[in-house]
C-alpha cells in the first residue's frame, strides 16, 4: 500500500514536523539543512555502513581529529589512515576514502549524485545521502532503516531492493530531500525499530499498513542470512604487546593492516602441523600456547590458536601500527597470561 497523492502531503508534513522536533543531534550534521559539510557527511556515511551510530560517533570524532579536512586526509600516508580507522573493520572503506580524498583534493567536491557515484568506494546509497544532505539534490536513500520503515508503511513482508527504492523515490519530499532522508533514517533508528516498535510515538502510524495488520514487528520478514564459514588458523607472537613481529595482511577484509604472523589450517589439519610450517617460515621456535580467540567478520568466523615463540625477524612497535580486532584479541592473551604470572609470583 502506498499513500495516495492526496495523503502524501500530510504524511510528509507529519514526519518532517516530528524530525524538526526530535531529530538526533549528530556530530556530522553540521551546516544548514541541505547544505551540510560534504566532507563530514561523506566520512560519516562510509563509517556507518557497517557500524552502529553509538560506536560510530566515537570513531567519527577520532577520525575527524586526525584528518579535519579532505586535504589532510588526501596528504596522509595510508598507514596513518588505517591506524585512525582501527577498530572500525572493513578496511577497504578506509583505503577507498583515502583514494577518493586524493581526487577531491585535486578536483573539488562533486556537485551532484553522478560525481559522488564516480568516486572509489561510493555506492548508490552513499552518493544519494551525500548529494541530498550536502547539496540539496532530490535523491532518496535506501538503507536498513529506510527498508524497514517503508516495508511497514506499505505492508510489504519481503521488499526487494527495487521495491524499496521505488517507494523511497515516491515518498521523497522534493522541497526538503535532505531532511526527509534524515527523518526516515531517524524514525527507523529510534521509533520504528526491528523489535518492539514504538508505534504510539510514531508520527505516521495512521498511514502504517503493518500497524493496521496488528503485528507491525512481522514486517519485513527476516532476511535469509548467508551461512557462516568456519576458518581455522594459528598465529605466533614473537615479542610482546609493546614490540612484536608483524606482517602486512592481504585480502579485501584486512588488506593493508599489520598483524601477527598467521598460517591457515588445511581441512582436517591439526594446529601443530600448521604451526610447524609457520615457525619454519619465520625461523622461530615455539615456546608454548597462549590460548584461542574467535572473531566473526562478514560471513566468516575465525578461530585463531595463538602461540608464543622466540627468534624470528626483527620486532616492530605495536602501538604505531593499525591492527585488526582479531590481532588485538590475540595480544590480549599475552597480557592475561602475564597478569596471571605476576599474581602467582606476588602470592
Amino acid at each position: 500500500m502506498t499513500p495516495s497523492p492526496t495523503d502524501l502531503p500530510a504524511l510528509r508534513a507529519a514526519l518532517l514536523a516530528w524530525f524538526d522536533r526530535s531529530g538526533r543531534a549528530l556530530p556530522w550534521r553540521v551546516g544548514p539543512e541541505g547544505g551540510r559539510d560534504p566532507y563530514r557527511v561523506w566520512v560519516s556515511e562510509v563509517l556507518l555502513q557497517q557500524t552502529q551510530v553509538a560506536r560510530g560517533r566515537v570513531y567519527f570524532e577520532r577520525f575527524m581529529e586526525a584528518f579535519p579536512t579532505v586535504e589532510a586526509l588526501a596528504s596522509a600516508p595510508i598507514d596513518a589512515v588505517l591506524k585512525a580507522w582501527e577498530g572500525c573493520g572493513y578496511y577497504a572503506r578506509a583505503r577507498n576514502l583515502h583514494r577518493a580524498a586524493g581526487i577531491i583534493a585535486q578536483e573539488g567536491f562533486p556537485a551532484h549524485y553522478a560525481g559522488w557515484r564516480a568516486l572509489p568506494g561510493v555506492g548508490p546509497y552513499t552518493a544519494a545521502a551525500v548529494a541530498s544532505l550536502s547539496g540539496g539534490e532530490a535523491r532518496a536513500v535506501n538503507d536498513g532503516n529506510v527498508r524497514r520503515v517503508l516495508a511497514r508503511l506499505g505492508g510489504e513482508r519481503q521488499p526487494t531492493e527495487r521495491w524499496v527504492q521505488a517507494r523511497a523515490d515516491e515518498l521523497l519530499d522534493p522541497a526538503r530531500p535532505g531532511a526527509w532522508n534524515e527523518a526516515v533514517m531517524d524514525l527507523g533508528a529510534t521509533v520504528c525499530t526491528p523489535k518492539n516498535p514504538k508505534c504510539p510515538e510514531c508520527p505516521v502510524s495512521a498511514s502504517c499498513a503493518a500497524l493496521a495488520s496488528g503485528d507491525p514487528a512481522a514486517f519485513p520478514a527476516p532476511k535469509v542470512r548467508a551461512e557462516v564459514r568456519e576458518v581455522r588458523a594459528v598465529a605466533l607472537l614473537l615479542g610482546d604487546t609493546q614490540a612484536a613481529v608483524l606482517e602486512r595482511r592481504e585480502g579485501t577484509l584486512l588488506g593493508g593492516l599489520m598483524g601477527l604472523p598467521t598460517q591457515l589450517l588445511a581441512p582436517d589439519e591439526l594446529p601443530a602441523a600448521a604451526l610447524e610450517r609457520l615457525a619454519a617460515r619465520l625461523g622461530a621456535r615455539v615456546t608454548g600456547e597462549l590460548g584461542t580467540v574467535t572473531h566473526t567478520m562478514t560471513h566468516r568466523r575465525v578461530t585463531l590458536s595463538v602461540y608464543g615463540g622466540e627468534g624470528g625477524p626483527p620486532r616492530t612497535p605495536v602501538a604505531a601500527e593499525a591492527l585488526s580486532r582479531l590481532d588485538h584479541k590475540a595480544l590480549a592473551l599475552w597480557e592475561r597470561r602475564e597478569g596471571s604470572l605476576f599474581a602467582e609470583r606476588k602470592s
